[in-house]
């Protein structure tokens, strides 16, 4: 829906905005509002902390926008002997500091609660609707960060605070804005949703079939359609996890069939800003390697020395053995150097098709043997000792390599809808923001439609 704009503006006095509505003003925050920091009593006194009964936020409650449950409780003597101030019902918090994407993070408060030293509480007198100035803050959510140097570690403070512009339209209209955005962003959210319940099942779903087909084989019709036994005698596997198989398959020791394996442990190689592209086991996902959200390399005259425990081949598989551990996906290029916390291994042809075997890798009933094998008290772990023990499904080459071209086609169908379904919730949050921002700096009228 296109909504219309008012029909006279003026340039705006503010440094964030370069119109206004005529008949809107506008001032810094610190005149409209009172701002005061928190504070947290002392963690190692249990009669700050034990049977508390004061609500106490910390900074990674802005996450909710609206908060209506304390992250913790502190007790009367512990509220006397801190910081902490008492925060009223309807206010609104900021973080000053936190980690990632919290820092300038807003939240409006649906209970009165005491907050940490890291969130500001901001208290608008009678000429801000705090609702709207919620969705003013949250649409200005960037350049709040910049001002205390963007995705730097810097904090905010309360001085940078009171310098934020705000455009203050009559409070009535003020609360018009505010019943708009509530309703329109509330059916955005739940479109959003369902979009992500969605992704949940579709995901469900894939891993559902990749375990049912290498444990059981390929559908009938598929099977029939590819001149295999539709409906295959079955046995026990002899595995508690497994369950039956199709009789013509093998269940083998995974390391007696490696023809090739490297563990990449030791010393952390040096980073540089180009080079070798370095696989770290953040960018081995479950199924493929990820190439954008982390990217690490090594200088290109290391690279032998690096990769002196083994080169990588096309179709080699990696497999992360701590943080995470069992993460498993194909070599899909030769040129990259690896980190440590990965094992490349090769199996033997004759006896296992590369895809299948990464297939059979996701499969929970494989996940679930290194389950009970990790050790480690602050990350699951496994050490290449250990590999001797996994086993894992062997039907003959030729019927790996049907069921691996059928998974394939299937995976790349659902992943094709996974991916249109993240495209759908990002184009909804964009639009959520746009929103958002039109609403709050007098873009689009909104009278009469809240």
């Amino acid at each position: 829906m296109k909504y219309a704009g008012y029909n006279e503006y003026k340039t705006s006095p503010m440094t964030w905005l370069d119109q206004l509505p005529t008949h809107w003003t506008a001032a810094s925050l610190r005149w409209m509002s009172k701002r005061y920091a928190g504070g947290t009593p002392d963690k190692g006194n249990e009669a700050y902390w034990e049977d508390g009964e004061i609500p106490w936020i910390n900074s990674g409650a802005v996450n909710d926008g609206y908060i209506t449950e304390a992250s913790e409780l502190i007790t009367r003597e512990g509220f006397a002997n801190s910081s902490a101030k008492w925060i009223p019902k309807g206010a609104l918090v900021m973080a000053l500091a936190g980690q990632g994407k919290t820092k300038g993070m807003v939240a409006q408060l649906g209970i009165p609660t005491t907050c940490n030293q890291s969130m500001a509480a901001l208290i608008p007198d009678h000429r801000f609707e705090p609702r709207y100035l919620y969705y003013w803050l949250t649409a200005n959510y960037q350049n709040i960060r910049n001002m205390a140097g963007g995705e730097a570690r810097d904090g905010l403070n309360l001085e940078m605070l009171g310098s934020i512009p705000c455009p203050v339209p009559p409070v009535d209209e003020q609360q018009t804005i505010a019943r708009f955005l509530d309703a329109k962003t509330a059916q955005i959210d739940a479109l959003v949703a369902q979009k992500r319940q969605l992704i949940t099942k579709l995901k469900e779903k894939r891993s559902a079939l990749i375990a049912r087909t290498v444990t059981r084989g390929l559908p009938p019709e598929a099977a029939k359609a590819a001149g295999l036994e539709p409906n295959p005698e079955m046995k026990d596997s002899g595995g508690e996890c497994l369950g039956p198989l199709p009789r013509h398959w093998q269940v083998l020791p995974m390391t007696k069939y490696l023809s090739d394996m490297s563990d990449y442990r030791g010393k952390t190689p040096e980073k540089t800003d180009d080079g070798v592209f370095l696989v770290t086991a953040r960018n081995v996902r479950m199924g493929y390697i990820d190439y954008e959200s982390s990217q690490e390399f090594v200088a290109v005259d290391e690279y032998d020395e690096i990769m002196r425990r083994g080169l990588p081949k096309l179709g080699d598989i990696l497999f992360t053995t701590e943080a995470p551990l069992g993460n498993v996906a194909l070599v899909d290029r030769e040129d990259i150097a690896l980190a440590q916390r990965i094992i490349r291994f090769r199996m033997r042809r004759d006896f296992f098709h590369s895809r299948f075997t990464l297939y059979a890798m996701l499969a929970d009933y494989f996940q679930s043997q290194l389950k009970s094998l990790s050790t480690g008290s602050t990350a699951e772990g496994l050490k290449a000792s250990k590999l001797s023990v996994l086993r894992l499904i062997a039907p003959p080459v030729a019927e790996q390599q049907v069921i691996a071209e059928f998974l394939d086609a299937e995976c790349r169908h659902m992943d094709g809808l996974l991916a249109a379904t993240e495209a759908a919730i990002e184009r909804l949050q964009e639009y959520r923001q746009s929103l958002i921002t039109s609403a709050v700096t007098g873009k689009i009228d909104v009278r009469g439609l809240a």
